[in-house]
């Protein structure tokens, strides 16, 4: 609707009193803050483990407590916001976070670490969405994505930058460092959204709308998430379907979340409004931010565990390969974001998928235990950029024919949709990985009994002689490297294939982006008035 067609009707655009981009900076701040963590305590679990007297699979929990709580909260982020106000939850959440920081660095033992990490999550649960939807509400339509662009380098080079830093802090001071680092940055957005974020007047008439809290959403909503979340988090580890405890847990998250949809559906108010996905631009734009959550996180994965597991390289060294493609996205994202006022969204995120899959595709041909350095930084970077061309427009397709009192709910379902693809691709590539590269293996070794398989290890086995090694000592120990590097090619085919499979997805999403809907670039016609 255009302006002059709102003052017409008696109602006028509402715009903040301060400056957009200060207001921008403090509450990207705070979600940077929050989707740091997500990914910065991954390094450090092995320095946890010990310091707290727990093996090596307990310390994992300080990941998946995070994650169950945090995926919990999402979704109904524009619930809480209806009934405590978009600032007053915003402060909270931040304040909270803040706090619990300090007690997970704080924390004796494990179970305490856990207890802390559960209230990190749930308080972080509400920065991502509110963030994205303050965003939303502060800049007028035409400069949406210069403002989503800013939130973008918090969803998209945050995750890349925690293990390189959590490293860092770990090696140098203490794996406490890593969640005392929050309290000078939380308390510093605090200070700047108590002084510049209003809530806009359509969050009044949302609170008057309240007529009751949704126990039995709730309840259904912590169980199937919760449940899905451990399953994704811990199934590879327990084997999936061999595991009598993952199995439970399938049924449960399964049951659990067709009980919260068929629920929720028929609810006047809902606590997580599954109606939204009735307008097409929300549902395709969850799904395409599903499937990027999934492409993001499982090449964030591939790259390091490739780079250290089989090729050798130290985290930190690995950790520079991942960094070098968030820093070249915090120069593309401004200027997909200017794109976004010259071109639709529709054909930018068509332009970010071809890019995505191609990329992919040359990942394919290019990975090899070879390569060095600097060909890994290179492809890192070319995995990357895409996504920017990506997160920003996405991000604008969800709000095409939105009312403005839906922005607040449709933030926490596209920041849910895209961490659990996260945690689905991450989930998905370990498994993957190992799987096949278990096949792989088998295959390779019937190749074990060929006449160029004798003639290699006798050579070996020769050098080895020559160097010293008694006749018996060098053919045990060619044998045993000749293994060796039949397993390293074996688990380079499987990257080589996941690889394949996420070009494929990519492609796939390319074709989908048509489905979206049309927006005016750089006007308001097609945007509800606030």
């Amino acid at each position: 609707m255009s302006a002059s067609a709102a003052s017409g009707r008696g109602e006028e655009i509402w715009r903040p009193k301060g400056n957009p981009w200060i207001i921008a900076v403090a509450v990207s701040l705070a979600a940077f803050m929050e989707v740091l963590d997500t990914s910065i305590a991954n390094v450090a679990l092995p320095h946890i483990a010990g310091n707290l007297g727990a093996s090596n699979d307990e310390s994992t929990w300080v990941l998946t407590s995070y994650l169950v709580s945090n995926a919990i909260i999402l979704p109904i982020s524009g619930w809480l916001v209806g009934w405590l106000g978009r600032k007053r939850f915003f402060l909270t959440c931040i304040v909270f976070f803040t706090i619990s920081s300090l007690l997970c660095g704080m924390a004796p033992n494990l179970a305490l670490l856990l207890l802390f990490r559960v209230m990190q999550g749930a308080f972080g649960g509400g920065l991502q969405p509110m963030a994205q939807a303050i965003l939303g509400d502060t800049f007028p339509p035409e400069k949406r994505g210069l403002a989503f662009a800013l939130y973008g380098i918090t969803a998209i080079c945050a995750p890349a930058i925690g293990p390189t830093l959590g490293g860092w802090i770990t090696d140098n001071y203490s794996w406490r460092w890593i969640f005392y680092i929050n309290v000078p940055v939380g308390a510093l957005a605090l200070a700047l959204v108590y002084q510049l974020v209003e809530d806009p007047p359509y969050m009044a008439r949302l609170k008057q709308r309240l007529s009751g809290f949704d126990f039995i959403g709730f309840s259904l909503l912590t169980v199937g998430v919760g449940a899905l979340q451990i399953v994704l988090d811990k199934g590879q580890e327990d084997d999936w379907f061999g595991s009598h405890f993952i199995t439970t847990l399938v049924v449960v998250a399964a049951v659990g979340l067709v009980s919260l949809i068929l629920w929720e559906w028929f609810q006047k108010e809902p606590i997580v409004d599954v109606r939204l996905f009735k307008n097409p631009n929300v549902a395709a734009s969850n799904l395409m931010f599903l499937m990027l959550g999934m492409a993001l996180f499982s090449s964030t994965v591939l790259m390091p565990q490739l780079l250290q597991t089989l090729m050798g390289y130290p985290a930190q060294k690995a950790g520079m390969v991942l960094s070098a493609g968030a820093l070249v996205v915090l120069v593309v994202l401004p200027m997909v974001g200017k794109l976004t006022t010259r071109f639709q969204a529709r054909y930018l995120i068509a332009f970010g998928w071809l890019c995505l899959a191609a990329s992919m595709y040359i990942s394919c041909k290019q990975i090899d235990l070879l390569m060095s350095f600097r060909s890994a930084t290179v492809l890192r970077v070319w995995q990357y950029v895409p996504v920017a061309f990506l997160f920003v427009p996405l991000t604008l397709a969800g709000y095409v024919g939105l009312p403005a009192e839906k922005t607040n709910a449709a933030a926490g379902l596209t920041n849910f949709m895209r961490n659990i693809g996260q945690s689905v691709g991450t989930s998905a590539v370990t498994t993957l990985i190992a799987r096949r590269s278990q096949y792989h293996q088998s295959v390779l070794a019937g190749y074990t009994t060929s006449a160029r398989f004798h003639d290699a290890t006798t050579a070996l086995a020769m050098r080895l002689t020559t160097a010293g090694l008694s006749v018996d000592a060098a053919r045990r120990q060619a044998l045993a490297r000749m293994y060796a590097l039949v397993q390293s090619q074996a688990a380079v085919l499987s990257y080589v294939e996941v690889y394949w499979l996420l070009a494929m997805a990519s492609a796939v999403m390319f074709l989908a982006s048509f489905l979206l809907k049309r927006n005016e670039p750089g006007k308001s016609e097609n945007v509800s008035v606030h």
